[in-house]
């Protein structure tokens, strides 16, 4: 089997994906706020040689109908959470080669300055940094935020084809390969035949003028996405390098993989063109029966209060409102949908009921699948569910931190590797090379490369 891509996920938040971890007196997610806190933990994932680090973020935060959720509040769930932005100079600084993939909504700032932001990060990590592309989580409260109104979810994506687009005109099109000249002798900073305005008007989105950075290690950062509704699949098969799914039932993990590759071809693209990564939590110790107890620690920590805040958040549905003894089937939401077509019935099978539905997004959290045991018996799970959904990897997902990462670190990863299950070392390198194994530059079959200067 090829070595699996293995990333960690984080919120600049407090506790992990199932529970009120922060509670623990082992847990250190409360000091998210402080630069020591992740500098430390960046130390750890480079020198463990892990891909990358990926930071999940949004504007918006759990509330129905205007009003916050207290079991939000009172547990720390979503409410606060901090900007990754500004952290991931000072994690770079301290690594050498761990990968850092940032989430900006296409739905909040200009194109232009998201487009400048990540091309500037993409020089001060030597070509380490990824744009996870988000239309817009929890997206109710965070248009509320900016003053803006929802908008409806499939429009949301035609937008961020466009937004992506002007990202790409800027990054592949304002300067030449050769432009930057930096002859001292000749007073020449850059070569002006090689430098050039861009001009992109859309429906939703234009721009005309300069990427005012030359041409950082990859140009265009690499580009990730979560979701797997219909509209999400039809983006990621044009756009993404990545996608982000959430598990669970890995009869349904492996058709959103085989819908994303399927829209991929659809593209012109190759059916591999895109890592499909898992989102996954595993819990571990040297026994099965202290990772059983782990694992109930964990859920004595997980209410259903909490988890209902968590799933309202994200599709604007309040799982305690609605009949327990009902499915989903008759519900329908602008936010986000990739949770709720989770809980529907397909290929002949019901709909889950609403109370096993809660029971369930308390159990395993917002992305799904979780795996318990000794250190073998967890890699033979992860070796299965790869095995029966086709993905390329796992997002690591937190419970306790640092001691799930540590855990996994010191007992998981020297098993997968001996396995062949993990690769033994990273080497210095741009983000895509690591993931692709190819170039530093979006690949030929991308349509971004349509913007590039000259093309």
């Amino acid at each position: 089997m090829t070595p699996l891509i293995l990333g960690i996920f984080q919120y600049i938040g407090p506790n992990g994906t199932v529970g009120s971890a922060w509670q623990h007196p082992a847990d250190t997610s409360a000091d998210f706020l402080k630069i020591s806190h992740w500098t430390t933990l960046a130390r750890t994932f480079d020198q463990a040689g892990l891909d990358f680090l990926f930071l999940a973020d949004s504007y918006g935060y759990p509330a129905l109908n205007g009003e916050l959720l207290e079991a939000s509040v009172r547990e720390g769930r979503g409410i606060p959470h901090g900007d990754p932005m500004p952290i991931v100079t000072a994690m770079a600084a301290v690594t050498e080669k761990l990968g850092f993939i940032l989430t900006t909504s296409t739905t909040v700032e200009a194109p232009a300055a998201n487009a400048r932001r990540f091309a500037t990060l993409d020089h001060f990590t030597d070509g380490r940094i990824g744009w996870n592309i988000v239309t817009g989580s929890s997206g109710a409260t965070a248009a509320a935020l900016m003053g803006k109104e929802l908008i409806s979810h499939d429009l949301r994506y035609d937008m961020a084809d466009e937004y992506v687009d002007v990202n790409l005109a800027l990054w592949e099109g304002s300067w030449a390969d050769d432009a930057l000249v930096l002859d001292k002798a000749a007073a020449v900073y850059a070569d002006p035949a090689g430098v050039r305005l861009v001009h992109y008007e859309g429906r939703y989105f234009a721009t005309d003028g300069l990427l005012n950075v030359p041409p950082s290690p990859q140009r265009t950062p690499l580009l990730v996405q979560a979701g797997a509704s219909g509209r999400g699949r039809r983006f990621a098969g044009r756009n993404a390098e990545a996608v982000f799914l959430a598990g669970g039932d890995p009869a349904v993990v492996r058709a959103n993989i085989e819908g994303i590759r399927a829209a991929a071809i659809a593209e012109g693209r190759g059916a591999e063109a895109i890592k499909m990564l898992v989102g996954a939590l595993f819990i571990t110790a040297p026994t099965h029966d202290e990772a059983v107890s782990k694992y109930d620690e964990m859920l004595a920590m997980s209410t259903p209060e909490g988890a209902a805040a968590i799933y309202a958040g994200n599709t604007g549905i309040d799982l305690l409102a609605l009949d327990p003894d009902l499915p989903l089937q008759q519900l329908n939401t602008e936010m986000g949908q990739s949770n709720l077509e989770r809980y529907l019935g397909s290929d002949g099978r019901p709909a889950p009921l609403v109370r096993d539905i809660l029971e369930n997004f308390r159990t395993t959290g917002i992305n799904g699948s979780v795996f318990v045991g000794s250190p073998d018996e967890v890699v033979d799970q992860a070796e299965a569910f790869i095995a029966e959904t086709g993905a390329d990897g796992f997002l690591l997902q937190p419970h306790l931190t640092p001691q799930t990462y540590d855990d996994f670190i010191g007992l998981i990863l020297p098993v997968m590797r001996a396995r062949g299950l993990a690769k033994p070392a990273l080497e210095a390198e741009t983000l895509r090379e690591r993931m692709f194994g190819a170039g530093p530059h979006l690949p030929p079959d991308h349509h971004g490369r349509r913007f590039a200067f000259g093309a």
